[in-house]
């Protein structure tokens, strides 16, 4: 009934295949009878999670899904069931699939007024069922976009003389993906100063353009620009906003013209005031900028040509200077009209009045002559001059010769002037002290020369001190030291050098190097003065670095100077601790005493300070040892014994105290070394009191029976020798030892029949002396046994037996009287209980019984005998090996 319902299914689903090949190859000629096409449309969010119903496909169509056999619905894109959708193939229910869908990146040309459509063909089948079903799913927006501008800075410039209300578009509108309500909807200034505030329009395509809207009069002079965000906001709930800066620069324009700081002057002269001299220096401001600031001077037209001439005026200093020779029969007052001009301004006018003071017999002349160079009365002069370095003679002139003239200086600085010894009304200028560009760049002077009838005469001389290469940059700190985390990322900023030369232009511009002592990662900016680490650095590698760094000027000859940089590499705990080893292994002889050190664990860690501390922990077997945390020494709390356990295998814990915390493991293995204190025992026979029947008959050279004996110990502490040390009855060297098996040999034909008994001695190998055991190997020489009780009675009787053999380790075994006591019964007590495992001596034990039996079967009387027990590794064969041998006694 299997086969035929699944050939049934099979023939059924290749019809099912054919048809669906056929529905793209020629699907009229197979579905030509079918039903037309349906539609279905859902709606649904973007971006809901996986898994989220979408609706049901069966269930929408009305379809009966109790028939058989049942429907099954095929989604042919593969893709996009994968990427968007799952659909379920019995039930027809669609769902999200892993994929949000995001409606942006599904429709990105999508526009409000269309909708995003995930169109979908659903197959329904099998054939008799078959419906091409149409579905859509229309992706609805959500607002999961923020309004973002193009630009995180926009720039606006908005000239000063703007009229109120004047509107300027913000062309960098922010831009939303979302649509309708979630797109931007408004903006606003966060701050608007006062004389700002924003508008918004719309244009026929819907799109908003802020305008910034200018509420109050400009000034550029007053503020020359305003810096605030522009916010754009969407319709969300809640809104989302996108932000970007707004700089609005005010432009300058020529709202303003020169004034004059000073609009009149009085200006008094000398009839014999000497061509070149300084009257007056006009000047003149303008808070515009650039072009809109240019000034020059002008007489005014009212000014007549003959006094233009005798007073020059530069038309770009301001400066008027005496250009001509004072007739002071002709005029004794001058009224200079000086206009500054601006570029379309009205002049701003300055007044200045020139009063000529006659002179009646002729004031002194002061002839200047200059050994400086000197250029429009303005003497220049090194500021490396030496001391009294001459500037100029002055010859005093038009005196008479009985005329006495009192010539000085007047002004402040290290200047002097004296008569020239030499020559007769010669004054030298000379300097008194070293000039210094730096303290002081320019003096003015007054040579005054004043007669007895107290005319005066003055001559103005300008000295300016010529800067020179004379100072090196002068760091601010001499010694800086810095501090940087290790790990740190490449090109990390470390501090700012600072320096200054106090000298001008090239001379005071200073350069930034590194000494030759800097290593390679250290880089500093030649300009700025900025050091920078280019490499991530480790402290373990290397903590502290000092170098050089130079301040270079652009002078000539170039100075410098140097500072001491130290950079401390600070810990950071990114090193695990690290034992030695990868493993530990310690020997220890067991019984060491407890809380004795077994060996230290050496552990490091390279990190520092706290990140460097380490504590020790065993993870296993703390309840037998402890670990000092300080020094690394393991220690046993207790002595520890190698027969109960001979190897110990612990796992140590190293961890360090940093933040967070790091580990390193290690295995420690101890290992107990064997130590003499364990005797052998003896497991066959069991007991003194036990025998074993020899016929009479036996041959020499017979193996009678064998003393086995283990010892716990290992190595040579476990290797046994076997020796007879006692005997009663019979003659002597009757029986013979194997020294190394314990195999008993008949040496001797048995004359006597009765009790033989051997004392065996058991001795180990030890050092620094061996242990030992003793047992008593009874034979009873006799056909059969036939009064039992007879021999137990002679077992129990105390008596001397003679010396008949020296132990191994003396010799050969020769004859000798030797005294030992009798193995106790204790001793045997005490073996046994240490022998194999109780199981596999219970078997031993059965199959002794059992073999005993069918030994007195056969020969009707016969002696108990004891059989030998081994050790856990002796196979069952064994002890059938030992009831043969001791049938055929």
């Amino acid at each position: 009934m299997f086969n035929s319902k699944h050939l049934s299914l099979s023939k059924r689903g290749g019809i099912w295949g054919l048809c669906i090949i056929l529905l793209y190859t020629s699907p009229l000629s197979c579905f030509a009878n079918f039903s037309q096409a349906k539609e279905l449309i859902y709606k649904i969010k973007e971006g809901l999670p996986r898994g989220t119903f979408i609706g049901a496909i069966g269930v929408d169509l009305n379809l009966d899904f109790t028939v058989e056999p049942p429907f099954l619905f095929s989604l042919p894109q593969k893709k996009v069931n994968g990427q968007y959708v799952n659909l379920n193939n019995t039930t027809g229910e669609l769902y999200t699939s892993a994929t949000e869908i995001d409606r942006e990146t599904l429709c990105p040309d999508n526009t409000e007024g269309k909708g995003c459509v995930l169109a979908l063909d659903v197959f329904v089948l099998p054939q008799q069922y078959f419906q091409l079903v149409k579905v859509k799913i229309f992706i609805e927006d959500v607002n999961d976009n923020r309004p973002k501008f193009p630009v995180d800075e926009i720039c606006i410039s908005v000239p000063e003389n703007t009229p109120v209300n004047a509107r300027y578009a913000v062309e960098q509108s922010a831009v939303d993906p979302d649509l309708g309500l979630h797109g931007v909807q408004t903006y606003w200034l966060v701050n608007d100063f006062g004389v700002f505030t924003l508008d918004v329009e719309e244009n026929e395509g819907g799109e908003l353009t802020p305008f910034l809207i200018v509420t109050e009069a400009l000034d550029r002079e007053t503020q020359a620009e305003y810096i605030t965000d522009i916010i754009a906001e969407d319709g969300g709930t809640p809104p989302l906003l996108g932000a970007a800066t707004l700089k609005i620069v005010i432009t300058d324009v020529n709202d303003n013209c020169p004034q004059f700081s000073e609009s009149h002057i009085n200006v008094t002269l000398h009839g014999n005031t000497t061509k070149g001299a300084h009257l007056a220096h006009l000047h003149a401001f303008d808070p515009d900028l650039g072009a809109n600031a240019q000034i020059s001077y002008a007489y005014s037209e009212r000014v007549p040509r003959d006094t233009r001439s005798l007073f020059h005026l530069d038309r770009i200093t301001g400066l008027i200077k005496l250009a001509g020779k004072i007739d002071t029969g002709t005029a004794t007052f001058y009224k200079l009209i000086v206009l500054a001009n601006g570029p379309g301004c009205i002049p701003s006018v300055a007044i200045i009045t020139v009063h000529i003071i006659k002179v009646v017999t002729g004031p002194p002349a002061i002839i200047p002559r200059y050994i400086a160079p000197e250029k429009d009365g303005v003497v220049k002069i090194k500021e490396s001059e030496p001391v009294f370095s001459p500037i100029a003679f002055f010859t005093i002139k038009n005196i008479d010769m009985n005329q006495r003239v009192d010539c000085h200086l007047e002004g402040t600085g290290p200047f002097r002037l004296g008569p020239y010894q030499l020559f007769k009304n010669e004054y030298l200028l000379e300097t008194t002290e070293p000039l210094d560009y730096e303290k002081t760049q320019e003096y003015e002077l007054i040579v005054v020369a004043e007669n007895m009838r107290g005319l005066v005469i003055k001559t103005f001389l300008k000295v300016q001190v010529l800067d020179e290469n004379d100072n090196a940059p002068v760091f601010q700190q001499s010694l800086m030291e810095l501090s940087i985390e290790e790990n740190n990322p490449p090109n990390t900023f470390l501090a700012q050098l600072q320096a200054t030369d106090q000298d001008s232009e090239s001379r005071g511009e200073v350069i930034y190097l590194l000494g030759g002592d800097t290593p390679g990662i250290f880089v500093v900016d030649r300009v700025t003065g900025v050091l920078t680490v280019a490499t991530s650095l480790d402290r373990e590698e290397k903590e502290t670095y000092r170098f050089i760094v130079r301040a270079v000027d652009q002078g000539t000859p170039r100075r410098e100077s140097i500072a001491t940089v130290v950079v401390t590499v600070q810990d950071r705990n990114d090193n695990s601790p690290r034992f030695i080893n990868k493993d530990f292994t310690f020997f220890v002889p067991e019984n060491f005493p407890g809380y004795g050190e077994i060996g230290v664990l050496s552990v490091t860690d390279a990190d520092a300070g706290e990140n460097g501390w380490v504590a020790l922990s065993i993870l296993n077997g703390s309840d037998i040892f402890l670990i000092d945390t300080g020094r690394g020494t393991l220690r046993a709390k207790t002595s520890l014994d190698r027969e109960q356990q001979g190897t110990y295998q612990l796992w140590i814990e190293a961890i360090d105290g940093g933040e967070p915390a790091l580990s390193c493991v290690t295995m420690v293995n101890v290992l107990l070394l064997d130590v003499n204190d364990n005797p052998p025992i003896v497991l066959f026979p069991q007991s003194n009191q036990s025998y074993m029947l020899v016929l009479p008959s036996t041959l020499p050279g017979t193996s009678i029976t064998e003393v086995y004996a283990v010892d716990k110990d290992t190595g040579m502490n476990a290797v046994i020798a076997y020796s007879i040390i006692k005997r009663k009855g019979g003659e002597q060297g009757s029986f013979v030892i194997d020294p190394d098996t314990g195999n008993i040999t008949l040496k001797r034909e048995l004359s006597n029949r009765g009790l033989y008994s051997l004392l065996v001695k058991v001795s180990d190998h030890g050092q620094p002396e061996p242990l030992y055991s003793t047992v008593m190997v009874n034979f009873f020489v006799n056909e059969t046994v036939s009064n039992e009780s007879y021999i137990q009675s002679l077992l129990t009787k105390e008596a001397d037996i003679e010396v008949e053999e020296r132990p191994w380790y003396i010799g050969q075994m020769t004859e000798g009287p030797e005294r030992y006591e009798l193995f106790s019964c204790q001793s045997a007590l005490i073996a046994l209980s240490v022998t194999c495992l109780g199981l596999f001596l219970s078997v031993v034990t059965l199959t002794s019984y059992i073999c005993c039996k069918r030994f007195k079967k056969h020969r009707k009387k016969q002696s108990v005998v004891e059989i030998p027990l081994k050790m856990k590794n002796d196979s069952i064969q064994g002890v059938n090996r030992k009831l043969r041998q001791i049938s055929n006694i």
